[in-house]
Order: C-alpha cells, then structure tokens, then sequence
C-alpha cells in the first residue's frame, strides 16, 4: 500500500519469535559495554561478506545456524533502547562499500566514453549493480529462509520503524535499511502470495478474535458487535499470507446497503433489515473500515490490492451491484482547523475563516469570541450538544472540510492520508456528510464529518493515472461546489 495514514493503525497479531519487552520507560543507549561488544561480534559473525563479483554464484550460503543466533539474540534483547542499538550498528557498519561502488561507478564512466562493445559495458553495469548491494541485505535474505524467518522480519522492521519514531536512531543509513527491507517485504507480500479469506460467525474462533482487536477505525465493543459485523448485509475480508496462513495482514469490513451510505451509525450500530438477505435491497457496497494489522509491513501495498480482489468477489456475488463507495474518516481535520483558528487568533484577533454573518450568530450562541469559544468547543465535540451552535457550523465546517481534503496538499498530493490513499486507487471524491459520525472520536478527529469516495469501476485507472502523474483530484459538482465557498468566503 502507498499509504494507510494514521486511522489505518497496525496492531500486533502475529507473535514474535522473542519475548514481549518488559514494561518500562524507553531511553536511548542502554547497552553495556559487555553488550556493546556482544553485538559488535554477534554482527561480524552473522552478516555474510560480500563475495567477489567473480564468486558471487559460487559462494555457499552461510551456515543456519549463524542466522538463527542473530534472531535468538535479537530476540533476548528486552528493551526498545536495545534493538535499536543493534539495528543502528547494523544499518551503519553493514551497508554497501562506497569504496566499490565508487570504483565501479568510475569504470562504467570509463567505458562510456569508448567505442566497446555494448556486453563490456552491460557488465560493468552489473558490477556497479551488485557494489550498489548492502550486506545486511544479504542477512535479511537468508533469515527469510528460516521456519518463521518472514514474521521474524516483519516484526524487526515494526520495530525499526518504532525506534524511528522514538528518535532511538536516526540518520541516512536507518533510513536506507528501512527502505531496502520495506522493498524486500513487498516483493514477498505480492498479490500472488496473498490469500482472500472471508470472515464469517462460523470462522474460527481465533479469527473472529484477531479481527475484532486490530479493528483500528470503529472499535468492536462487543462478541453481538463483532457478530453484526460478518452477518447479514455485511463483509468482511482480510488478506493472508503464505508464511503465515489464516494470521490476518489487512482487513476490510464492507456494508451491503440499499444506497450509498452517510452516516457510520447506521452501519455499526444499527441493525440489519433483517436476518435473511434480500438480493433486491443490495445496491451499494460500501467500505467502511481498512486496517492494517502489521506495522511492520507500514507501506507496502496491500489495501489497493485488497480492495480490488473484495470488488471482484462481489461482483460474483451480486453480479447486480452497481455503486462502490467507501465512507472514511477525516483524520486530523480537526487539529488543521485548530491550528489555523490559533494562528489567526495570535494575529490580533485576525479572523479570515468565517464571514461577519457566522461569527455574529455562533458567537451569540457561545457568548464569546468565536475563536477562543470554537477552540474549546471543537476540542472537546460538546458543541453538538448546542442545536442552534449545530446549525451554525454547518456552513463553514462543510466547505473549511472541502478545502482541507481538495486544497491542503504535501509535495503535490492530498494532505490527508485516507484522502491519498482512496485518489491513489482512482477513487472520485464524492460527498462530505454532515454529522456523519457522532462518536466521541469522530467528533474530536473530525468534527462529526464523513466523505465518500467512490470508485466507478471503469475510470479507476484513468484517475489513477491523472493523480499520480498529473497531480489532478477527481472531485464531484458537491465537493467543487464546497471548494468554491471556501474560496470565495475564507482565507488561510
């Protein structure tokens, strides 16, 4: 996947090879000189010398044994401090020799500017491919042929990526070990050794349990919940793989439903029509929930290709089935508009988000200035509990919502992470709904709005295309109509 973003949260659920850490405060550099030095020879011992470009299909494969040391000390480590220290000297001492990848970079430059023949050249290009080669490649290569060697490697790199957020390391090389394992990862968790498996009540009971912990949008709160969920008018799929079969990866929970949905309550709470399904009612399939069970495989492409293969089941399923829409969250909507409200706010009194007209009529309702009443409000969701302060909000929530999902961009793409991921698989923005989640956490995330994207089948690709090269976003008349409000009556 390109990009889950941060309501796409992994949770563990394949269990790792070593002991779970004890619970403590995590600080950097906690290793003894002892350990220090163990790692240092634990190292030298497990990663494979480069052999000689001549050699390189000649050479034996380390031992099993060397690589199984590396995981059952890994695994000994207990603190987060601890791993990262041994991943850092990892990424720092064992990556590519630029003494070699300098000579052969000089060689191939020499031979271009000769009349040789075109194999001369093919092969110094080889060389300087293979000088280009980490050697904790090759270590990463041949624990992946160990019993559990692929989990082992998913777990190490969730882990990399939590010392990264920790700052426990940091640098180009942490950066490039984590790029060369994420490349890695996803050529193993390639669509062809993906398994579509679907959930049912009668599916086991470690399963249901599994899908029910790593649901990281709306939480199941309960076994009758969680039975909702897989029952009647609902779907629900998740991707396994070869190394580890009927242990879910990513999961996607998909609402049969008469039209195309805008409220989450009416999905996750509501019960269905009834126990039997009625084909004729089933019009809509609607994705409501995507969640990544492993952080470890963070980025790796694995949401598209689910949504693709789930499409293709219902379609034989339901061969009637024409709509195809998500309805998603607005992660971080909130604090964007929290953050502008603060910044114009120190700007003595500068207020450029609403029109006199708005701020008269919320400002009767809360008493106070808008942007002091509106930050405490907004913060804490207590303002659905006011209809008049509802009703005020709806115009300029909906259309500050448009601009931050159609004009808040980074490098070029939709700022927002869910907005990327759904305009990267050639989804239309569709509709922004109003009040469309009124849990705490929907009020608080994304004051109670919801969006749709929705996917016509036979433009997918073509918007695709437009988005990742041209950087277009394919909105409806309702969201360009939003934009236009925005641009007409606010300012950033």
């Amino acid at each position: 996947m390109r990009g889950l973003g941060p309501t796409l949260r992994a949770r563990r659920l394949l269990p790792p090879r070593y002991p779970p850490r004890p619970p403590g405060p995590r600080v950097p550099r906690l290793c003894s000189g002892l350990t220090a030095g163990a790692m240092d020879e634990l190292l030298r011992r497990a990663v494979p010398p480069t052999p000689a470009y001549e050699l390189r299909e000649k050479t034996p494969a380390p031992a099993e044994g060397q690589c199984a040391d590396f995981v059952s000390f890994y695994g000994s480590l207990a603190e987060t401090a601890q791993r990262a220290e041994l991943l850092g000297r990892l990424a720092q001492g064992f990556g590519v020799d630029h003494g070699q990848v300098a000579e052969q970079s000089a060689g191939v430059l020499q031979l271009r500017q000769q009349s040789r023949e075109a194999a001369v050249l093919l092969q110094a290009e080889d060389r300087l491919r293979y000088a280009l080669v980490p050697r904790y490649r090759g270590l990463f290569h041949h624990i992946s042929k160990l019993d559990g060697g692929v989990r082992f490697l998913v777990q190490l790199r969730a882990d990399l990526l939590e010392a990264q957020a920790l700052k426990l390391v940091e640098g180009p090389h942490v950066r490039e070990m984590n790029g060369v394992l994420k490349s890695m990862l996803s050529e193993w968790f390639s669509s062809g050794f993906l398994s579509l498996e679907r959930v049912t009540w009668h599916s086991p009971c470690e399963v249901l349990q599994k899908i029910s912990e790593c649901e990281a949008v709306h939480p199941v709160k309960n076994w009758m919940d969680m039975k909702q969920r897989v029952g009647p008018y609902r779907r629900c799929y998740f991707f396994s793989h070869c190394s580890t079969p009927e242990e879910p990866l990513i999961v996607l929970h998909v609402a049969l439903t008469s039209d195309i949905s805008s409220n989450i309550q009416s999905i996750v709470k509501e019960c269905p029509p009834s126990e039997t399904e009625e084909r004729s009612r089933i019009q809509a399939a609607i994705f409501y929930s995507i969640s990544l069970t492993q952080q470890g495989l963070q980025g790796v492409e694995l949401g598209t290709f689910l949504i693709k293969r789930v499409v293709k089941e219902l379609q034989k399923e339901f061969p009637h089935l024409g709509a195809f829409s998500s309805l998603s969250p607005i992660p971080g909507f909130t604090k964007w508009l929290l953050g502008l409200m603060t910044v114009q706010g120190k700007e003595n009194g500068r207020n450029e988000l609403f029109t006199d007209s708005e701020c008269k009529e919320i400002s009767e309702v809360t008493g106070d200035p808008v942007h002091e009443s509106l930050k405490g409000f907004l913060s804490s969701g207590e303002w659905v509990k006011s209809e008049k302060l509802v009703q005020a909000l709806q115009g300029p929530l909906m259309r500050l919502c448009a601009w931050y999902l159609y004009g808040e961009k980074h490098r070029g793409y939709a700022l927002n992470p869910v907005a990327n991921f759904h305009l990267q698989n050639g989804a239309v923005m569709w509709r922004i709904n109003w009040m469309a989640d009124s849990s705490l956490k929907g009020l608080t995330s994304s004051c109670g709005l919801m969006v749709n994207y929705r996917y016509y089948l036979e433009e997918t690709g073509t918007n695709s295309v437009s988005y990742l090269g041209s950087k277009n976003i394919k909105a409806s008349e309702q969201v360009l109509s939003l934009v236009a409000q925005f641009q007409n009556n606010s300012k950033l």
